[in-house]
């Protein structure tokens, strides 16, 4: 069951006075002449209760002392002061009226209101609280409700710092019998901005200085409000240097002197700059850096390719990463510098119409390879310590930052290293001649068995062709057998050498460690090779004179019965049986 609320009635006197607010007339049905109306009367008598005003009616009407208090709680009348009250109520009956002060003051208050209204003009008032919607407004005794909307031209971001600030208002609605009362601030704003703007259209030009307020922040630049009109000062227009955002440079609310550098009458759209106002730094920039000169900056953002170094306000130059070290091959700039520090650079390049400047960082000091290069020539032998060691070699340390390499081919002339490891370790010192070193290509090579005279120089002399010499077997291939005739030379013996007889595998007849005869068939010191033959060696035993082959003079007995055809047939079954053997 759904509850009603009685509203409750209202009285006579009430009803009376609203209509007589809002038509400002005497009303016939409310009584007779006079009431609903304001008259004057003087005031007779001040009490602890009540004040005494005189209207020339049978008895003085009597006025809660309270009306006529201010808001310190002073009374601000005296006896004999002449006022304005309002007839509520006359009983000509017992000759008794009932007058009211504040009546009369709102009906007074009201009128002057529509006055300020109907003569579209504004009236000042104070803002006194924050309600539902809005502001509560006193308007000097009469309270007016101010919309939200109608605060500002944009929402205001702190609603409570408005409260008890004074303003000026212009009335949007009356309403007496409610004594309600709509007031608006923004229409005035927008009166004001209209006529600023009107005026600053009229005169408003190109590479003109003008003054505005920062009104909003974006990422690509700033609106700025001119004074009715909006104007856009875009990022790259506010500084010669480079920013990301305008941030780095304004706040909202700062004044700021600004340079038109465009202006659309019929769009109206203009277009600011900041950094016009100072002289471009980038004029005549390759007279005050000259090429080759040396300069201090202040690191200003570091990128994966290098660092941006500030040399003066608006003037940035690049240093490349591969310009920062002579030595050090860096992965970011950060191994390096960091933003914020103090560098002295190089001018290597300047290009004043795309305004960049080329910087280094290791020009500032003697390049170490032009120092290494004179130091350490060729065949200069040294001493040094295993800094790294890889599957291609071993990197000596031979000056800050530069590195020796020595090829695992380059150190022995006779033992197959498969891996440096193998013979030495991180931190070994070793000795090494220096084989090559090209500052252009920042390579330096160095060798350990250049130390000593190449083994295989001597072969040739020490093993000519046909010589036949005693070796032990290192190693069985499908392809032959590799022999070592002394410490660090080995030989080969091809399959083909080994026997008159086809094999399959060398391993079939032979084992590692197994010690051969072979004869030298082929040597070069320049190509490391030697090579040998098993199979010749047992061809020319073979062609040796044996017994077999040439006996005595048989006996009387014996040679009855041997001719010539006997002996050649007996020579070709030996020879058939030493190719079955």
């Amino acid at each position: 069951m759904v509850e009603t609320v009685e509203e409750t009635p209202m009285s006579m006197d009430d009803i009376c006075f609203e209509k007589a607010l809002e038509d400002y007339l005497p009303i016939a049905d409310c009584g007779e002449l006079g009431e609903g109306s304001i008259v004057q009367g003087e005031v007779v008598r001040i009490g602890d209760t009540h004040v005494l005003v005189d209207v020339n009616f049978k008895s003085e009407g009597q006025i809660p002392v309270d009306e006529f208090r201010d808001a310190e709680g002073t009374i601000t009348v005296g006896v004999g002061e002449r006022v304005d009250v309002y007839v509520v109520r006359k009983n000509e009956a017992d000759g008794t009226i009932v007058l009211s002060r504040e009546r009369a003051k709102r009906m007074k208050l009201f009128d002057d209101i529509e006055k300020i209204q109907e003569g579209d003009d504004v009236i000042k008032g104070r803002i006194v609280r924050r309600i539902k919607g809005g502001y509560t407004v006193d308007l000097g005794g009469v309270e007016a409700f101010l919309p939200g909307s109608h605060v500002d031209l944009r929402p205001v971001p702190d609603m409570d710092a408005l409260v008890d600030q004074e303003y000026e208002f212009r009335i949007l609605k009356i309403n007496r019998r409610r004594s309600n009362v709509i007031v608006s601030r923004r229409v005035l704003l927008e009166e004001d901005r209209a006529k600023k703007r009107s005026e600053l259209l009229s005169t408003l030009e190109e590479s003109q200085t003008v003054t505005g307020k920062v009104k909003n922040i974006t990422e690509y630049g700033v609106f700025v409000d001119l004074g009715g009109l909006d104007g856009l000062l875009h990022i790259t227009d506010m500084s010669w240097k480079r920013i990301k955002h305008p941030k780095e440079m304004v706040q909202l609310g700062d004044e700021l002197n600004l340079k038109v550098l465009n202006f659309d009458k019929d769009s109206q759209k203009v277009s600011l700059g900041l950094k016009q106002l100072v002289p471009d730094p980038w004029q005549d920039i390759e007279k005050k850096y000259p090429e080759g000169s040396k300069f201090s900056g202040k690191i200003t953002n570091l990128v994966d390719y290098g660092a941006f170094v500030e040399l003066e306000e608006g003037v940035e130059g690049l240093v490349h990463i591969s310009e920062m070290s002579w030595t050090r091959k860096l992965r970011h700039p950060s191994q390096m510098v960091s933003t914020g520090e103090e560098v002295e650079v190089i001018i290597l390049g300047v290009d004043p119409d795309k305004k960049r400047i080329s910087l280094g960082m290791k020009q500032v000091n003697p390049n170490p390879w032009d120092l290494v290069a004179e130091k350490y020539p060729e065949g200069t032998i040294l001493e040094g310590t295993i800094k790294n060691i890889t599957e291609f070699g071993m990197f000596i340390g031979i000056e800050d930052g530069i590195d020796g390499l020595i090829h695992v081919s380059d150190i022995s002339w006779t033992k197959k290293i498969r891996h440096p490891n193998e013979v030495f370790k991180t931190g070994d010192t070793v000795q090494a001649k220096v084989l090559t070193v090209d500052k252009d290509a920042e390579k330096f090579t160095l060798g350990i068995k250049q130390l000593s005279e190449d083994p295989w120089l001597q072969v040739p002399a020490r093993y000519p062709v046909g010589t036949v010499v005693n070796g032990v077997v290192t190693n069985i291939t499908d392809f032959g057998l590799f022999v070592e005739v002394e410490e660090g030379i080995e030989g080969l013996v091809h399959v083909s050498e080994i026997s008159r007889k086809k094999i399959k595998s060398p391993s079939e007849m032979f084992k590692e460690g197994a010690e051969i005869q072979a004869k030298v068939i082929h040597v070069s010191a320049d190509e490391r090779r030697l090579g040998l033959s098993i199979k010749q060696m047992k061809t020319e035993e073979d062609r040796k004179p044996s017994s077999k082959e040439f006996r005595p003079a048989a006996s009387s007995g014996e040679a009855a019965g041997t001719n010539l055809g006997d002996l050649l047939r007996a020579n070709l079954g030996a020879q058939n049986s030493d190719d079955e053997e």
